[in-house]
Order: C-alpha cells, then structure tokens, then sequence
C-alpha cells in the first residue's frame, strides 16, 4: 500500500494526473444529478475541485496554472472553428443588438463597484477585484493589477487585494450567472423545444430556399442561343441541369444551344427561376428528372485540396467532365453555386450528369468519408499557437493609459472564427469532426474547471468563515447577478429575445466559459455559442477598460 500512499501525497506527475481526473470524474457525476428538475452539467467540475481543495487536496501549483489555461485555449478554440463559418452572417443579423445589451451588463456592473467602497466599506482595489471575480474576467484583473501598481503611493497589502477578492467571488461568478439563466427560465416558463423551434423557424425564413422549375422554351430570340448566354442566368444565381428534347433528357452545359419547344429543369432560388421564366418561357408540368435518358445524380464530399478555395465556375465541371453541379449543401444551409461562392472541406456537392462523367468529377472533389474523421492536427495546433500569439500580443487602445491583452480566452476564440470562416490556407484545412470537436470541447472546459477549483479551494472557504470574505463574496453576488437579471428581464419582456441566444448573451456578457458549457448543454443549440462569440470582444475591452478607469481615475 506504499505506492498508493505515495500516490496520494508526492508532488509528482502521476499524482497530479491521478488528482484532476478523480475530481473531474466526480464532478460530472454530482453535474448529473437533478435538482428540482436542474443539473449543473460540466460546471459540478467546479465544485468538487472547491470541495476536495478544501479537504486538503493539493496539486502543484504550475501545473494546475498549466491545466487551467491549457483546458482553456481547447474549450475556446474548438468553439470558433465550430461558429466559423456562419459567425459573421450571425454578427450581420443581430450583432447590434445583442451587443448592445452586454454593453449595458458590464456599465451596470461598473456602477455597482463603484458603490462598494461608500456602501459596503470596501476598499477600492479590492472593490476592482470583485469586479473581476465577480465577472470570470481574468484579463481585467490582470489590467487592474497593472494600473495599481503604475499608481503612486500604493502601499503593498493594498496591492493584494484585487487577487484576494477576485479569488473569493470568482467561484459564485461562475454560479451566478448559471442561476441567473435558471431564473430567467422559470420566472418566464420557458419551453425550451419551442424556442429551439422558435430559432430554426427564423433561420428558415433567413435561408433563401432552393427550388426546380420545369420551363418549355418559346420566346423566339432564344433560338440558337447558348445556354450560357440566356439573358439575366448569371444575375438569378440559377443552374440549368437538364434539357429534354425529342423526348431525350440530356446534361444542359452551358455550350448547349437552345431550339423552340426545349424544356428546361432549373434549380435556384424563387426569385432568379421567376426572372427566367420571363425571359424562357411558359412553366412545363414534365417531370425531367424521372424521364428517359442517360443523367444520372451523385451527392460528393469535398474532401480534396485541390478543390478547395475554388469556385464552381474555376473548376469548370461542366466543360471538362459535361457535368452540372446544381446544389452545394454546408451545414443546414443550401447554395446554388455562384461565381463568388468558394468550396470548404466538408461541403456536399449534388452533380448531375452522365454516369461514365460522373467518375472523374467526383474524383477531382475527392469525395472520401474517412478524411472527415481525420482531424487535421498540424492545423489546429498551428492555429492555437496564432491563437496565443494574438492573445499575448498587446494592443494599444486610444484612451487607455496601457496596453490591453486579450489573453489566452479571447485570442484562441478569434483566432478559431477566423479560420474556421477561411476554412483552409495552403495544405492546412481547419476543419474538426464534430465528434472530435466535442470531445476536445468538454475535455477542455473540464480541466479548466477542475484547476479553477483546486486553485480556489484553500483560501475560498476560510474567507467565507472568517474576516471579509463573506461579505466581499455577497459583495461579488450582487455585482454578478444583480445586471444579469436586469438586462435579461429587459430583453425578454421588452424585446422578446429568445431564451436560448438570452443564455448566450449572459455568458458572453460576464466572459464566462463554464456558464456557456452549461447554456450549452442545458439548450443542446450552438445558438448559444453564437450569442456568445458575438458579444465577447466587445466585452472583454470594456471590462479590462472599466477595471483600468476605477484604479487610475479613482486612486490616481
């Protein structure tokens, strides 16, 4: 029984190893446990790493610094390449808005602090540290700490204090605003299946959608006209895929010569296939698709890198192989291909053509299954180390007296939108298989919370029993739910934003990884990372802002 009591007491690997994945195991056993109806999910993590810390569990600390940042750069980055590709359609769409209210929860916040130290006794940088804690805002801590120490006249013990407070009211700052989505959820009776229907119905309506239309050619200035020469065809973002004449349905390349009484298949969105019903002619009831002839269907996979950035038009399927490619699939959403639309890893391509040409477009696409369950890992570690670059780098920002960082949360996180939206550079293609993507996702945010919890526990349960610990921690309640609750009454009863993306907002508001992974998995919608991803940049540059304005215009 020696090596288990080394085990269990040596500073070493295996014991730090063996450490987090027993608390790891057991918080996400306690986060499946139901309570009135409600489960902490990956956040029980959290807690049984307080507990066990409290208990006198002790795991080096470099290591569990390394744990915590490491787990975190995976939980970030795996979600931007996830959001990528239609972040900035999302940012478009609701951007404004949504940016607007996590801009109001962090001014709201501010304002408490700054109540704090005439209302409640508390000293101003330990007020600041409340702010921090109370938010899960790492960066603006560290911005504080920074602008204390540029502050003349500061004496030592007033220097501790933002970390002594930021430690004690980060663990509700997590809870807080995980109780504040739960209230929101019940004080409103929210349906979460109608909401998810509620939010697919929305991106219904957004979606142009991709329809056939059979048309008989019988406008005579078509006679003799090549197919890619039909008046408006490239303005309408419409394909024609097949021409039946003499009974015989054939591919329509764009070389192909129109006569009187032709029937055309098109494909497109309503509007383009309205346009060229004007110019073509009369609708057709014949059914081309089901007709005699030699063009046969195959839906492809994007898989190869020669593919990959080019556009339909580039690729030229129709001139080198007499094959159409009349739909373009990614994701949940549907693209008729045009000149400006490039094609990404993972696309789904629908051609239509002639059996035999079928084999060599399809080999050029690549179509190969296995490649999507291959993750591209020179790729992603090369985009989390750009991640880090961008994270560490500093930026100057008019009006701020010193460089702001967006740390190892926020430059992985932007890093991952970018690439994901690019989708490849060269051989690099930054796709991740959602199983695998998952999986990095909760291993990611798990670690995080388990070194979160080993690092707090010692001093967060001593400072709730004795000296100013309970009363920074009410403190730090207040400054975390306090706006959270305002802002989402707001946006629910006033502006009727929907639950899921409102759990987004709070957890982008307040910076706060953990809350998402609950929002997350309580709405089971990458709505809620969405919401998310677009409120955290302008978050984090006001909170680091506000944490810096309270120290230099305040004590300086």
């Amino acid at each position: 029984m020696n090596w288990f009591l080394d085990l269990l007491h040596q500073d070493s690997v295996a014991h730090s190893i063996a450490a987090l994945g027993a608390i790891i195991a057991a918080g996400l056993a306690l986060g499946h446990v139901r309570i009135f109806g409600v489960s902490l999910g990956v956040a029980g993590v959290l807690f049984a790493g307080l507990l066990a810390a409290h208990l006198g569990l002790r795991v080096n600390p470099a290591v569990l610094e390394f744990t915590r940042e490491l787990g975190l750069v995976f939980f970030v980055f795996t979600i931007g390449l996830q959001l990528g590709p239609g972040f900035f359609a999302s940012l478009r769409r609701q951007g404004l808005a949504l940016n607007l209210m996590a801009a109001a929860v962090v001014l709201l916040g501010a304002g408490l602090v700054l109540l704090l130290p005439r209302l409640a006794g508390i000293p101003l940088p330990a007020a600041v540290g409340i702010f921090s804690g109370a938010t899960t805002n790492t960066p603006s801590l560290a911005a504080a700490g920074q602008a204390l120490r540029q502050t003349p006249g500061v004496a030592d013990a007033l220097l501790k204090l933002p970390d002594v407070a930021y430690a004690v009211t980060y663990p509700f700052g997590i809870l807080g605003t995980i109780l504040a989505m739960l209230a929101i959820r019940r004080l409103f009776r929210v349906d979460l299946e109608a909401e998810k229907h509620a939010l697919r119905a929305d991106r219904a309506a957004e979606q142009r959608p991709i329809e056939t239309l059979a048309l008989r050619v019988t406008n005579p200035n078509l006679t003799g006209v090549s197919i890619s020469r039909i008046p408006a065809l490239r303005e309408s973002e419409v394909v024609v895929s097949r021409i039946s004449r003499a009974g015989t349905v054939r591919v329509a390349t764009p070389d192909t010569r129109l006569a009187p009484g032709d029937e055309l298949l098109l494909v497109g969105p309503p509007a383009g296939l309205e346009s060229l019903r004007l110019v073509i002619g009369e609708t057709s009831s014949a059914d081309l698709r089901s007709a005699p002839g030699s063009v046969d269907v195959r839906r492809v996979l994007v898989t190869s890198r020669t593919a990959l950035g080019k556009s339909v038009e580039e690729l030229d399927l129709a001139r080198r192989y007499g094959v159409n490619v009349t739909r373009i699939a990614r994701g949940d959403q549907q693209f008729t291909p045009t000149s400006s639309l490039r094609l990404q890893f993972a696309d789904t391509v629908t051609l239509v053509g002639p059996e035999a040409q079928l084999a060599p477009a399809e080999a050029l696409l690549g179509n190969s299954p296995k490649e999507l369950n291959q993750p591209n890992l020179v790729a992603v570690f090369v985009g989390i180390l750009l991640g880090v670059l961008l994270g560490t780098m500093p930026l100057f920002v008019p009006g701020l007296p010193a460089p702001v960082k967006l740390g190892l949360a926020g430059g992985p996180l932007i890093v991952a939108i970018l690439l994901g939206r690019l989708g490849h550079w060269g051989p690099l293609v930054w796709y991740m298989p959602p199983n695998a993507n998952y999986m990095l996702r909760e291993i990611g945010i798990a670690l995080f919370l388990a070194a979160v919890g080993l690092k707090s526990g010692d001093s967060f349960w001593p400072l709730l029993s004795e000296g100013d610990g309970l009363r920074w921690m009410l403190a730090g309640a207040v400054v975390t739910v306090a706006p959270l609750l305002l802002v989402a009454l707001a946006a629910r009863a006033l502006w009727k934003l929907n639950y899921i993306r409102l759990c987004g907002l709070l957890a982008g508001s307040m910076t706060d990884p953990p809350a998402l992974a609950f929002a997350s998995t309580l709405a089971g919608s990458e709505d809620v990372a969405i919401a998310y991803v677009t409120v955290y940049p302008l978050t984090m540059l006001l909170r680091v802002f506000a944490a810096q304005w309270m120290v230099l215009f305040l004590l300086g």
